[in-house]
């Protein structure tokens, strides 16, 4: 009998077992096969485990709530989307006994997308979101720090590389099951693609044209780290304006892809409002643009596009694994001035150029000074990722590699 492989250790679980000690019902939510069931079953073992993907656990839910939930004084409620309704009866038992830890819901849909949960779990639910593997959870070192993500070379010295290079880590993404075995990925992900829009889209978001939205994802992918051009996205996709907004937005609720907004602070220029689209997984991302290969991917018009929505989702990752709400922008104006991240600190804001390139030449910084030196603009220096895998100061900006530790 073959062994299953140790399950990689997930950043997350230190703020999961923290959030079962404090609220009634705590939430973990992330895209379909991030690894939110194995976490959870290893986490809260002691919870009675009721799979509502299974038809029969389905049917005992919505047929009969209250027995269902009487089952046992700790429940883990796995895929609770399929059963929206559930969480009206668990308001009213944690209302009567706010134990906490009592519940442990897991949803591969962000809820709290939909007004009426927001309200049924305000103030009873810890929230928590589960990604794919990030690249440090991968090569199991500490999670990434965005507060120290312009710290100098020398405060903060890269690591060795992965054993994987970069276009085959892209490659191949980070959905735990690719790194628990022998997968290929490109079938993982046709099956992946298949299973998101069969049961997730036709079941959960009622999206009415299951096979047009097989059409409608390889122009969506296209477009990731540019600017998000509804119009020309709906002509490609041969959809309405309407319609390629609404699966959009079904994307983000899958946690598959995200927008960023441009930052809300002016210094001095009028910017362009459009947001910009990311693909939170590279994988998916190649499997979608057709990308056969690492080697393919390492020559492809989108090889750069590609890295940048690896590094947007490096981000997203480092927040949610601190439960901190990802303040992720960019920068454009009219003049067409850009600079690829921003990200909000707080005290600061820190901009991130991104280069898949190795090597980078003298007037690779010139967009984050251009943008510093913005009238009104306190911040200083900035952050230069590139596919290679040095770490040095260059110019007032810190230089880092592409696996960012």
């Amino acid at each position: 009998m073959t062994e299953r492989p140790p399950m990689i250790a997930r950043h997350l679980t230190p703020a999961l077992r923290r959030a079962a000690t404090r609220s009634p019902v705590v939430l973990l939510s992330g895209a379909r096969q991030s690894g939110k069931t194995t976490l959870a079953r290893a986490v809260f073992p002691e919870h009675r485990y009721l799979p509502l993907e299974m038809p029969d656990v389905l049917e005992a839910a919505i047929e009969d709530p209250r027995t269902f939930l009487a089952q046992h004084d700790r429940l883990l409620l796995d895929e609770v989307q399929r059963a929206p309704a559930l969480l009206s009866y668990i308001q009213g038992l944690v209302d009567d006994d706010g134990t906490p830890g009592r519940f442990v819901l897991t949803a591969s849909q962000n809820l709290l997308r939909m007004e009426s949960v927001t309200q049924t779990l305000a103030g009873r639910a810890a929230r928590l979101r589960l990604d794919p593997l990030s690249l440090a959870e991968v090569r199991g070192r500490p999670p990434l720090d965005p507060n120290l993500l312009d710290a100098s070379a020398t405060e903060a010295p890269a690591s060795a590389p992965p054993e994987r290079g970069l276009w085959e880590t892209l490659f191949r993404g980070f959905y735990p099951p690719l790194h628990a075995g022998g997968e290929e990925p490109r079938e993982w992900f046709a099956d992946y693609t298949r299973t998101y829009v069969d049961r997730d889209l036709r079941e959960v978001m009622t999206v009415s044209a299951p096979y047009a939205f097989f059409h409608f994802l390889p122009p969506a992918a296209a477009r990731t780290g540019a600017g998000l051009n509804l119009t020309g996205l709906a002509d490609d996709a041969d959809i309405t304006r309407r319609t390629a907004r609404r699966w959009l937005s079904a994307l983000e609720t899958g946690f598959l892809a995200a927008t960023l907004q441009p930052h809300f602070r002016n210094y001095g220029k009028r910017q362009r409002k459009r947001p910009r689209l990311h693909f939170l997984d590279s994988g998916l991302l190649c499997y979608l643009l057709g990308i056969r290969d690492a080697d393919t991917l390492a020559l492809h018009p989108l090889r750069g596009a590609v890295f940048e929505s690896f590094v947007a989702s490096e981000l997203v990752k480092a927040f949610s694994a601190r439960r901190e709400e990802p303040l992720l922008y960019f920068f454009g104006d009219t003049t067409g001035h850009e600079v690829d991240f921003l990200v909000d600190l707080g005290d600061r804001v820190v901009p991130l150029e991104v280069k898949s390139g190795a090597t980078f030449a003298g007037y690779a910084t010139q967009r984050l000074e251009r943008w510093a030196s913005l009238r009104g603009n306190p911040n200083r220096g900035g952050v230069l990722v590139t596919g290679g895998d040095r770490s040095l100061d260059f110019k007032g900006c810190r230089v880092r590699p592409w696996f960012l530790s």
